[in-house]
């Protein structure tokens, strides 16, 4: 909302010392921040009225002439142009020697063809100014004045092109402060002046509305209330200069008097105002209903838009004439022969609009306000206010009369007025009686034990609101500083020190940690080979999405990891190692959120990585979360990974992971051109098998006894399954298992292989006898002949 001081100080006298950036803070800490403010024509200077004496030829040029000028000086100014439309007697801006215009484009003395210039006369567009501005004028010759201005005069306060405006940020539950009114009543509060407001006065006397129009509404509750009035015989025309000055500082281009009365209005009372011209009104009767399914409406902007039933339209007997609260049709509009016109100044349901005017990608000035949801209480002022502008501006002659078919509630809204719990809750010391006095600035009253809310203020809704009323006008920075009583116990969660234990272990392993987007496209489930029937293809599909890229929400974090390595090895970086704590989707019912689900992802590729590199930081993993029933098996089917190097983890016998090296096509597909390697384990399956207690034992006290076993078994024989027998056949006593060699040769059978360990056996209480260590490896030799393996000779 952009803030024209010029028309503030009609509502507000505010003191003279009070300058732009004081006005600025104050209102900031009262509540409405300002984004900014900045002098119209700011950037001009040494720019004056002048008044042309002579217009001689120029000697050497056919298009170029001299002027001499009065200026306000003692000696007339030499200036020569090129424009065609400059004659003696015209009052013209001059830019004089030394001068700037806006852009910082700079004016100096000179000569053109042998002649001395001593500045520049001006257009419109070197002012920065349209002929929206000043009707009057060209666009593309010199700006010829008819202002009431004097010779030598600023140009800036002879054509008021030095409003300040204030750029203000509303917050969406601040609808009223839309509107002059509203931050001038906040101005007021503020700074503790009296707020002049205006009530329109209307004459009519040309007719009875009622019988040029009706209007029936049949949905009340996207239309709470819909106002009209009506003027005839209209004149259509520039409006004036105060009136373009404020529009212009507001940030609204002038275009006539009737469309500008209803702008004027808008920034004025916050209030959208739509005028109709009268015969294009079919059957003279205005149906406020929802649009039909198929039927269309070609807006002011000249486009077709399809329309829905959920949409609520403005119509006559025959078609749509307005989208409701969005922008009106083609043949609503304000034309050169428009006799007629009605008023509209109603008030939509604010979520209606919202989703209209998104549906219909056209979010205007006024849906930009009806969707914050106003007061439907500003209808009347609204309509009055502009009756009375056309009366005012002698656009045409008001009908008697209005149609208002209201079906809002009146009824104000209450809440307890509750002084001491309000400085209990605030930490003031604030009288009632002061605490009333900052209420009813903001027109608020109260009566008794109860606060009465003004039909503007929607956000109101219980005392911790009529308390933030106070705090501000009493200033946020007076309020003391008190200490925080009471205790409080912080400190990370279970499940936040294992996300931080889990990603200090990827950190220390020289993972770097990533971010990645959970919507992805429907396409990454091809390039990751997933099977047509798999039911990862299910995937919650967003409704409004950026783009086909991002237009599901994944069910698999690998293709996340991949984009990002791909990402990385295009850019020529030789190595990578990342790691994503990532949230996958599962769709549930349709009326169901999905399980989000955490999964741990670890991707790498680069010469200094393979399978056992990925592997040994799974094991790392698993030793610092204290997992210790946890296992690996070969995975042989999964479409994503290599079948030969590629296993699931386990825990507890439970799948709760899968790593390995991404298979060739894969990689192929995202143009990864070299080996790569990926994990995804579930985090939700790890922390509940996490054990983050360890347990810790007392050093041995007696001696331990070591024995090395050479095992030859087939060489497809995992070395996971010798190590199950060998653990389990040792029992208690055995106390480390180690494999030191693995050897394939002359010396072994073809298809065989030959692997060894080093068995350490202990007992807690006692020194091992040979005896009982040569019967824990008999034990061991047995286990290992039923999975047919045998002791090397």
């Amino acid at each position: 909302m952009i803030l024209s001081m010029k028309w503030l100080s009609e509502f507000v006298k505010l003191d003279d010392n009070v300058t732009p950036r004081a006005y600025s803070e104050a209102l900031t800490m009262s509540g409405s921040k300002v984004e900014g403010y900045e002098t119209e024509g700011e950037e001009i200077s040494n720019v004056i009225v002048g008044k042309i004496l002579s217009v001689e030829k120029h000697p050497d040029s056919d298009h170029l002439v001299i002027c001499q000028l009065e200026v306000g000086k003692e000696e007339p100014v030499q200036i020569v142009t090129g424009a065609s439309n400059v004659n003696a007697g015209d009052i013209v801006p001059v830019a004089m020697d030394k001068s700037t215009l806006p852009g910082g484009k700079k004016i100096t003395k000179g000569k053109l063809r042998g002649v001395v210039s001593n500045g520049m006369l001006c257009s419109l567009g070197e002012l920065g100014l349209t002929a929206h501005d000043f009707p009057y004028a060209i666009e593309d010759g010199i700006f010829i004045m008819q202002e009431d201005c004097e010779i030598g005069q600023d140009i800036q306060s002879a054509i008021g092109l030095n409003d300040v405006k204030v750029e203000f940020e509303i917050t969406s539950n601040r609808p009223d402060c839309l509107s002059v009114t509203g931050l001038a009543r906040e101005t007021a509060a503020t700074f503790g002046k009296p707020l002049e407001l205006h009530t329109p006065v209307v004459k009519g006397g040309a007719g009875d509305i009622n019988e040029f129009l009706s209007v029936e509404v049949q949905n009340p509750e996207l239309c709470p209330r819909y106002v009209a009035r009506m003027a005839k015989n209209i004149k259509i025309g520039p409006s004036p200069r105060w009136m373009r000055e404020r529009l212009r500082a507001s940030g609204v281009r002038p275009i006539n008097n009737i469309v500008d009365i209803t702008n004027y209005v808008m920034l004025e009372y916050g209030q959208p105002m739509h005028a109709f011209d009268h015969k294009f009104v079919a059957g003279g009767k205005i149906v406020v209903r929802n649009a039909k399914d198929g039927e269309s409406i070609t807006t002011l902007e000249g486009v077709e838009h399809k329309l829905t039933s959920d949409m609520l339209a403005i119509c006559d007997i025959e078609k749509p004439s307005a989208v409701a609260g969005v922008m009106g049709g083609e043949y609503s509009g304000i034309n050169d022969d428009t006799n007629m016109i009605v008023f509209e100044s109603a008030n939509f349901k604010g979520s209606s609009v919202r989703l209209t005017a998104k549906a219909l990608g056209m979010r205007t000035e006024s849906s930009g306000r009806f969707e914050k949801g106003l007061d439907p209480q500003m209808c009347m002022a609204a309509v009055n206010r502009a009756c009375e502008l056309v009366e005012m501006l002698g656009a045409g002659e008001v009908l008697d009369g209005y149609i208002d078919i209201d079906n809002s509630d009146p009824t104000p809204k209450t809440v307890t007025f509750a002084p001491d719990w309000m400085n209990s809750f605030l930490g003031i010391d604030v009288s009632a009686e002061q605490q009333i006095a900052y209420l009813e600035s903001l027109g608020f009253k109260v009566e008794g034990d109860k606060v009465i809310v003004p039909s503007f203020r929607s956000d109101i809704e219980d005392k911790a609101d009529v308390a933030e009323e106070v705090a501000r006008m009493f200033g946020y920075d007076k309020i003391p500083v008190t200490a925080i009583s009471g205790t409080a116990k912080g400190g990370l969660t279970d499940r936040q020190k294992f996300d931080r234990l889990a990603e200090q272990t990827m950190l220390s392993c020289g993972l770097y940690e990533i971010y990645t987007y959970s919507f992805i496209s429907p396409k990454y489930y091809d390039k990751i080979n997933l099977p047509e029937n798999s039911p990862l293809r299910k995937s919650v599909t967003i409704t409004n999405p950026l783009g086909e890229d991002t237009s599901v929400m994944r069910t698999t974090a690998l293709p996340s990891m991949l984009e990002v390595l791909s990402r990385n090895y295009n850019n020529r970086n030789a190595s990578a190692a990342l790691y994503e704590i990532a949230t996958e989707y599962y769709p549930k019912g349709d009326d169901e959120l999905p399980d989000e689900v955490p999964q741990l992802m670890m991707g790498m590729y680069g010469a200094k990585c393979d399978f056992y590199t990925l592997k040994g930081i799974v094991e790392i993993l698993m030793d610092r979360l204290g997992i210790a029933n946890w296992d690996v098996e070969p995975q042989h089917d999964n479409p994503t990974f290599h079948p030969g190097r590629c296993a699931n983890l386990l825990v507890d016998g439970n799948v709760v992971g899968v790593f390995g090296e991404v298979h060739p096509k894969v990689c192929q597909n995202y143009e990864i051109g070299t080996k790569a390697y990926v994990a995804q384990i579930n985090a939700d399956m790890l922390y509940a098998a996490e054990r983050p207690e360890c347990e810790y034992k007392p050093l041995p006290k007696f001696p331990a006894s070591a024995r090395d076993l050479a095992i030859i078994c087939d060489d497809a024989t995992p070395v996971r399954d010798l190590e199950r027998a060998i653990r389990s056949a040792s029992g208690k006593l055995l106390e480390k298992l180690e494999l030191f060699d693995v050897y394939r040769g002359q010396q072994i059978e073809q298809g065989k292989k030959s692997v060894a360990y080093n068995l350490v056996l202990r007992a807690a209480d006692r020194t091992l006898t040979v005896e009982e260590a040569d019967a824990v490896v008999k034990k061991v030799l047995k286990a290992l002949d039923a999975i047919g393996a045998t002791l090397r000779s």
